[in-house]
């Protein structure tokens, strides 16, 4: 019998991971998840920004990233321009501040777009947990491992929790959309 926590479980992966990404987009005030999935080319690997250097937020539209080794200084300048952020690094030393301009009513709405994008991964990602759990189920049902009715229960709970989480996704979409838009 297909687990249902289980099932849950991957689903509200999913949502978290919908979650992580809405934290990246920048809506105007300053915050470490901004520049947290960036990868930085470091004694010859590619490495998360917050493995080599610390970030914080002294003000509240400005990001300070103090790098730990002199030499990894100009490889997080170029991973922050090559990145799609729109900011520019201004390095003194070690720490190089970040910050962040108005934005601009276009860029608001392309940051949506990119929000929706998310929006649609992560209901996609939810469906095929969704898809899976039912085919376990229906496989079971022909191995006459269980009953229809259970079958059709099993896919009946699977349904109200992918439901759930859908719905889990387009309020966040939705308060991350009114957040960015928010002049």
């Amino acid at each position: 019998m297909p687990d249902i926590n289980e099932v849950e479980k991957r689903m509200k992966g999913a949502v978290e991971n919908f979650k992580h990404n809405l934290a990246g987009l920048r809506t105007g005030r300053a915050s470490v998840a901004l520049v947290d999935n960036l990868r930085v080319e470091v004694y010859g690997s590619m490495m998360p920004l917050n493995q080599c250097a610390n970030i914080s937020v002294p003000e509240p539209r400005t990001l300070s990233i103090s790098v730990w080794d002199k030499g990894n200084v100009s490889a997080v300048e170029k991973a922050i321009q090559t990145s799609n952020l729109g900011l520019n690094p201004q390095t003194e030393g070690t720490v190089i501040r970040l910050n962040l301009p108005d934005l601009t009513e276009e860029r608001r709405k392309e940051l949506v777009k990119v929000a929706h994008q998310y929006a649609e991964n992560a209901r996609i990602a939810i469906r095929n947990v969704r898809r899976d759990g039912i085919e376990h189920a229906k496989r079971e049902e022909k191995e006459d491992k269980i009953t229809e009715d259970v079958m059709k229960g099993i896919s009946n709970r699977i349904q109200d929790i992918t439901d759930k989480q859908i719905e889990a996704v387009d309020k966040m979409l939705k308060d991350k959309e009114a957040e960015i838009l928010k002049v």
